[in-house]
Parts: structure tokens; C-alpha cells; sequence
């Protein structure tokens, strides 16, 4: 009896008429899925009820997240604000008081003892540079919470009311618009008469409210016209019902992306004070570095160019960072600009 023997099949060749199969994508990482299960696991032994509703917080955070990475913008951003951060924990913790010692008063850069140079004091620069990020950083986003507070108020009950009440508030907010932010911050600053961190945080928070109210008051706007919010008069809803449930959240994302741009401008705006000897003077600011190393004449002397070019060089790449997340954030939140 004659055994058949079935040869081996060839692999298939490459050119015309075959197709190589597609190779598999591994499934990439999100954030949306991670903090949906993990909103989920955490709190479905204890309401399967409330594990949904954060679940559904969570797949919408996280969805955001995902769309804001996927922007050059966010992506280097995050990072520099990630490194600043780092850096503010590190002088805060790591570094010791200062110690003067007028011998080393302006002593030039060296590599291992002073790898930016002293400062009049004889207190390392990059020591001071360090220690003072976390003011400056502290100054921006308490100042951001007074203004957008205030903006966000003023937006609100201006664009809601309308009529008479609206004029008036709008006419303020003009006042506000047309005088130069610098001559207004130096008037309230001489009111004051204090130069504390908490009086800096107030006049910037005072000269910064009205772009964001204008901002505010033209979303309210448009959306007090639209059909839910008659639907919600019509069932007798009160005007403090309606603004907290229905209006107020439509304008937070707008409200958010401004936020982040204000923190730039606030750190900006203390940067100025201090160079002017407006600043606070309990803390040390990246402003108040710039102020000393103008007075120790650092900018004629190419020796101490690195004492007044290091706190500018840090206020610049913050604030460049603050405005590629705000920006960043704009294009999310915003669809118009996520189409583009």
C-alpha cells in the first residue's frame, strides 16, 4: 500500500497579489479608562450608586486629560511647570536659611561653590533663585483664585441681570479696562501701605478681575437665552437655582483655561512690583532678586550678568509654561479650536 506524503506549503512570498497581515497596535495607555476603573473599585463597596457618578466624573476627567496631552503645548508645559514644582519643594525643604557673608559679597560664578555667583549679601544665587519660587508660584495662584473670584461674580450677576444693573456694572468694568494696570497697581499699593505678601496678592488680585468678568458676562449671555433656561423659569425655578445649576457650569471650563493664563500674568505682575520696590518684603521673590541684582548694577558687569539673567530667565520659562498649558487647555475645552 502506497503512502501519500503531503509536502510542506511554502510560506507565502512577498510581491504582488499577497498581503502582509496588518501588525497588531498595542492598545495604548489612557487616561479616561484608568481613572473610570479606579473611581469604580474604590467606592463600589461602599455605594454601588455613588461608584457610578464618580465613575462618570472620572471618565470625563480623564478624557480631558487625554485630549490635553495629545497637544505639543500641554505636553511641554506640564513639564516645565512639573520641574518648577520640583524645584520649589527642593529650596523649600533642602535649602537652609540664608547665612550672610559679606567676604563672598558678589563673588563671580564657580562651578562647585557658586555655579551662578553671590548676590550683595554673599548668599548664592542659585540658593536664592531656589528659595524664591515658591513665593513667586504662591504669589500667582493666590492671586488668580481674588481675581478670577471676583471676575467670575461680577460676569455672572452682570450678564444674568442685564437692563439697568448690567450698564452700571459694565461701565465700572470699563473704568478698570482703561487705566493702565501698572499705574493701578502702584494706587493701590500706595493705599495699602503695607508690603506684605498678602497686600501684593490683593492689589494683583483687584487690577486683574475685569478682563474676566467681560470674559464671564458674554457667556452668560448666550447662554441665559437658550431653551433649558427658559425651561427652568417656566417650572419656577429661583434666579440663585438656575445660576448655580445651570449657568455656572457651562462657564467653568472657559473660567479654567483664563485661570492658568492669569497665573502667568500674576507672576509677571509681582515680578514688576518687586523691581519697582513695591514688592513684599517678608518673603523672597524671583522679582525682588531682579530689584537686588539692578541695584548691585549686575547688568553693567559681565562678571555678575548671571545674578540678574537666572530670576529673569526663571519668570520667562514659568510663565511661557503657564501659557502653553493655558493655551493647551483653550484648545480642549474649547471645540471650535479642537476641530482645527
Amino acid at each position: 500500500m502506497t503512502t501519500l506524503v503531503q509536502a510542506p506549503v511554502p510560506p507565502p512570498k512577498s510581491g504582488a497579489g499577497f498581503r502582509a497581515e496588518p501588525r497588531k497596535k498595542k492598545p495604548r495607555f489612557k487616561l479616561e479608562t484608568a481613572l473610570q476603573n479606579l473611581a469604580r473599585r474604590a467606592l463600589s463597596r461602599v455605594n454601588p450608586v455613588w461608584a457610578e457618578k464618580a465613575s462618570l466624573g472620572a471618565k470625563g476627567v480623564g478624557r480631558t486629560l487625554d485630549l490635553f496631552l495629545n497637544t505639543w503645548m500641554g505636553k511641554v508645559g506640564s513639564v516645565i511647570l512639573l520641574i518648577f514644582l520640583v524645584i520649589a519643594i527642593i529650596g523649600t525643604f533642602a535649602i537652609p536659611s540664608y547665612t550672610y557673608n559679606l567676604t563672598n559679597a558678589l563673588h563671580e560664578p564657580s562651578l562647585w561653590d557658586y555655579p551662578f555667583g553671590t548676590d550683595q549679601n554673599g548668599v548664592p544665587v542659585l540658593d536664592r533663585v531656589m528659595k524664591g519660587s515658591l513665593a513667586s508660584l504662591t504669589i500667582g495662584f493666590t492671586a488668580m483664585v481674588v481675581s478670577m473670584a471676583l471676575g467670575a461674580l461680577v460676569g455672572l450677576a452682570s450678564g444674568y441681570w442685564g437692563g439697568w444693573r448690567d450698564e452700571v456694572i459694565m461701565r465700572i468694568n470699563d473704568v478698570f479696562l482703561s487705566i493702565p494696570w501698572l499705574v493701578l497697581m502702584i494706587v493701590i499699593a500706595a493705599v495699602l501701605a503695607t508690603q506684605s505678601i498678602w497686600a501684593v496678592i490683593l492689589v494683583i488680585g483687584l487690577t486683574g478681575w475685569s478682563t474676566t468678568a467681560r470674559i464671564v458676562r458674554s457667556q452668560v449671555l448666550s447662554i441665559k437665552s437658550r431653551q433649558f433656561i427658559e425651561r427652568a423659569k417656566a417650572i419656577g425655578s429661583s434666579e440663585w437655582h438656575i445660576i448655580r445649576r445651570h449657568i455656572f457650569p457651562n462657564v467653568v471650563p472657559l473660567l479654567f483655561a483664563n485661570a492658568i493664563l492669569t497665573i502667568a500674568i500674576s507672576i509677571l505682575s509681582e515680578s514688576t512690583l518687586s523691581f519697582l520696590g513695591l514688592g513684599p518684603q517678608d518673603v523672597d521673590t524671583w522679582g525682588r532678586i531682579l530689584e537686588d541684582a539692578y541695584n548691585a548694577g549686575s547688568a553693567t558687569i559681565p562678571s555678575q550678568n548671571l545674578f540678574i539673567i537666572v530670576p529673569g530667565l526663571a519668570i520667562v520659562v514659568v510663565v511661557l509654561g503657564f501659557t502653553f498649558v493655558g493655551y493647551a487647555m483653550d484648545e480642549v475645552l474649547n471645540p471650535k479650536l479642537r476641530k482645527r
